[in-house]
């Protein structure tokens, strides 16, 4: 039996996380959606997140933050950073962060899914 790798969403647009949840679904994911780091990080099963997708500008604690507090807790998951709001040196600072994929709002559905089957190892459809 195979399991079904679960991808957190975590975005302060409720509109925006929904939606990239729904297409993420659409690819077979499991889905989780937070609509703040801190939501994720209160959730007392992190372990069972294969993959993280993260807003990077969020009111209270940005994508960057909340990679850095999920490494300090020993968390390795993958990342994938997304903004509509590509400052300099963003794509920079999110390899940095051991980012596994960085895309730029609004993106293809393909260029998530490309990310993720990257990301988590899986065979192209």
């Amino acid at each position: 039996m195979t399991t079904v790798p679960v991808v957190a969403i975590v975005d302060d647009d409720v509109s925006v996380r929904e939606a990239i949840g729904l297409l993420v679904r659409s690819f077979d994911f499991a889905v989780e959606l937070y609509g703040s780091g801190r939501d994720l990080l209160s959730d007392t099963a992190l372990d069972r997140i294969a993959c993280i997708i993260t807003d990077i500008h969020m009111p209270v604690m940005n994508g960057f933050v909340l990679s850095d507090a999920l490494r300090a807790r020993g968390f390795n998951m993958p990342i994938i950073f997304m903004t509509a709001f590509a400052g300099e040196g963003y794509e920079e600072r999110a390899r940095e962060s051991g980012a596994a994929c960085f895309l730029n709002k609004p993106f293809k559905d393909t260029d998530i899914l490309r990310c993720l089957q990257n990301t988590l190892k899986l065979p192209p459809d």
